[in-house]
């Protein structure tokens, strides 16, 4: 194993693999100005263990397509759904994001929580403006600065992290010079990042590391993430997610 299956490993029990919440998701859901109630088509991309999808699935009729590349989160996916009696209208799908095989033109909304940054933002929006009808929405959430200076420490972690990363009136540039027109945007509260995904990761922890007792590349992963831990809590004045919601022109 190497370290990107240790760390899927280490979240594959967790409800969701990056900061969000119900509420937030049904806030950017507010923001699209579609029809819910009809048969739209969603396609949800790096969508995880899907907690997003099945509050789509929730609060909408759409026949929502869930898209990721490691079929372990899929397969939790698949059982939520059967559960919740929303088979019919969760379908998963195991592909790269950066290569799908929808039909050109063929979606009514593009669903991305905290997974865009894989393909980096830009690369990541211009790829799926090919992939949404014409009028149709993007709602993606991503690393923003809030704050036009910061402290050394958390700008250089960022910059090596994810060098991306930038404040919202920069991201909506790009949105804008790529072809869509921002209908809406809001950042994500603390509880998005603690509560619902830090707190839930660290009560994994223990139980991962007597999985893999002596492994060093395990014991790198579980550092590596409080080590982002404690940097968010120290610094989280100065960065978080946001939610962009836009729309095709």
């Amino acid at each position: 194993m190497n370290e990107l299956d240790f760390l899927v490993d280490l979240n594959l029990n967790a409800d969701r693999q990056g900061p969000g919440g119900v509420k937030e998701t049904l806030r950017a859901l507010s923001l699209i100005d579609l029809d819910v109630t009809q048969n739209i088509k969603i396609a949800d991309i790096g969508c995880g263990s899907g907690a997003q999808a099945v509050d789509l699935a929730l609060n909408t009729n759409a026949q929502i397509t869930a898209v990721d590349i490691f079929p372990q989160f899929l397969d939790k996916l698949e059982q939520k759904a059967n559960d919740l009696q929303l088979s019919e209208r969760i379908t998963v799908q195991c592909e790269s994001m950066d290569k799908l095989s929808f039909d050109k033109n063929s979606l009514d909304v593009i669903w991305s929580e905290g997974a865009v940054y894989i393909m980096g933002f830009r690369n990541g929006v211009q790829y799926w403006h090919n992939y949404l009808k014409p009028g149709g929405y993007i709602a993606v959430s991503e690393i923003t600065w809030t704050s036009k200076e910061r402290p050394a420490e958390i700008e250089n972690y960022w910059q090596n992290a994810y060098p991306e990363i930038a404040t919202a009136s920069e991201k909506i540039k790009v949105l804008e010079e790529i072809g869509y027109k921002p209908v809406g945007f809001f950042t994500l509260p603390e509880h998005c990042w603690m509560d619902n995904y830090y707190l839930p990761l660290q009560k994994e922890m223990a139980a991962f590391l007597e999985k893999y007792q002596g492994n060093d590349i395990a014991k790198k992963v579980v550092e590596d993430n409080i080590d982002e831990i404690e940097l968010y809590k120290k610094y989280k004045e100065y960065y978080t997610y946001g939610f962009y919601v836009a729309k095709k022109i």
